[in-house]
């Protein structure tokens, strides 16, 4: 049984002790059980975090039901009689909620009991710099790891904290279809939702200060930019915003050129900021800002004894990259091997329809750091399973080397984030273009796409003028 804060034992010395239930957090418990370690697992929330419960699981949910409902709507091409699909907000929570609760007890508390971890469903916070307090309890571990993630960012928009509104954190358990969603955020997080809900029948404004996906390739956001408009999304890119209002009402525009834009309901989706509040770091001398908490190359905080992963670590905010830390930790903690971060290949995937999914080097940011390069594409529009399929927007864009050597790639259109897994592979590994342009890929896929494009950086090679000369020469020998 979980411990609760009404338990008063003597002091916990474990080896490890672990804040927070997330991605993170229950990835090292899982570890450092597994290999013996006595691990405390402390989390005063829901077990399984943000992208159990408020995060990537419902959003995944929401926007498989969103598609169903785009393809009962656009069937004609392919012969099918299309139809208005009648959307029932409270089933379409229920199908959430059937989500997490299939996936909820591998991260729960029982779960990890039952792998030798103590679990503390209870508040922690440092007391000094070698202990933590929870449900009344005193833990000197031989390592401590914060792993506390991040809470939806609520820009300073005059008005906003006087107008009810939704975030990542409240909207999935929305059962009412907006009549018109406003949206501030045109990042990752507000495109998906605002597709989503538009796919589901509402009308939707997206509004941002800045340009659509601004941390994504112009170019591959372009794509995704079509797709939306081409269903109904309004998007208000580069769009001061003035104030918000009862109603809800978004005030954009410039002074003496305002625009007022009513909706039913309002969603917040401006990034995310890490959770350091309420955890005692000035007491045990760890350094944080409000971009999250001060680590080394090695994630170690100023406190030697103590580790910060996943998104309070003020880096990348996936569930991929907390995996990728919790490993990391168990490897320096417990092993003491030295072990040292690196995004040189973490991948990124915006699960719009079409997804955008990007790792390494952009050509932007080839270019910024004066680095020699080239970039090859391919059109999903000449790949035969995408005409097939009727998915033809989008395209493969490799960064390489002049020698051939991957850099980074972005790929938008159909299955975006499973076609991004080679090419982590190839910008990790620093893997060739011939290497890529060298495998077999079944056909009809659109994996093909891919080996297209690393193809096409040997085409003006091959083709050449001395290549010609070359095979014309060798024609003399018989």
């Amino acid at each position: 049984m979980a411990v609760t804060s009404d338990d008063m034992t003597a002091l916990l010395e474990p080896d490890i002790c672990i804040i927070g239930a997330g991605s993170a957090g229950l990835s090292v418990a899982a570890g450092a059980a597994r290999l013996g370690a006595a691990t405390v697992l402390i989390e005063a929330g829901e077990m399984g975090g943000d992208c159990l419960n408020v995060g990537c699981v419902p959003s995944k949910s929401l926007i498989a039901a969103a598609a169903h409902a785009e393809a009962m709507r656009s069937a004609g091409p392919f012969g099918i009689e299309p139809v208005t699909p009648v959307v029932h907000m409270d089933r379409v929570r229920r199908h959430i909620d059937e989500v997490i609760a299939g996936i909820a007890p591998h991260d729960s508390a029982e779960r990890f009991e039952g792998l030798g971890v103590r679990v503390i469903r209870a508040h922690g916070r440092f007391s000094d710099a070698r202990t933590v307090e929870a449900g009344g309890r005193a833990i000197r571990a031989r390592r401590f790891v914060v792993a506390t993630g991040s809470r939806p960012a609520v820009p300073p928009v005059p008005g906003l904290d006087d107008v009810p509104h939704l975030t990542n954190e409240t909207i999935f358990a929305n059962e009412t279809l907006p009549e018109h969603l406003l949206v501030l955020g045109a990042g990752p997080i507000g495109v998906e939702l605002a597709q989503a809900y538009r796919r589901l029948g509402a009308k939707v404004t997206v509004i941002d200060i800045g340009p659509l996906l601004a941390r994504d390739d112009p170019e591959l956001a372009a794509v995704v930019r079509e797709a939306l408009q081409g269903e109904g999304v309004e998007l208000l890119e580069r769009t001061p915003i003035q104030r918000v209002e009862p109603g809800p009402v978004v005030v954009v525009g410039s002074e003496g050129d305002e625009r007022r834009i009513a909706g039913s309901h309002l969603l917040v989706a401006t990034g995310r900021r890490p959770v350091v509040d309420g955890l005692g770091l000035e007491a045990a001398g760890i350094a944080h800002d409000r971009n999250g908490i001060t680590v080394d190359a090695g994630l170690r905080t100023t406190n030697l004894r103590v580790y910060a992963i996943g998104d309070v670590a003020g880096g990348l905010q996936f569930t991929h990259v907390a995996g990728y830390h919790a490993g990391l930790v168990i490897r320096s903690a417990l092993f003491r091997l030295p072990a040292r971060v690196s995004d040189r290949a973490i991948p990124r995937v915006t699960y719009t329809d079409p997804a955008l999914a990007q790792v390494g080097l952009d050509a932007a940011t080839a270019e910024a750091r004066g680095i020699a390069h080239e970039i090859v594409r391919w059109p999903f529009a000449d790949n035969d399973r995408a005409r097939a399929a009727r998915v033809t927007a989008g395209l493969v864009k490799v960064v390489a080397s002049r020698r051939g050597r991957v850099l980074g790639a972005g790929i938008v259109g159909a299955g975006a984030g499973e076609l991004i897994v080679p090419w982590v592979l190839a910008t990790e590994q620093r893997l060739k273009l011939s290497t890529m342009a060298g495998l077999v890929v079944p056909y009809p896929t659109l994996g093909e796409a891919g080996k297209r494009a690393a193809g096409d950086f040997f085409t003006g090679r091959l083709f050449s003028e001395r290549t010609k000369k070359l095979v014309a020469f060798l024609r003399r020998f018989g």
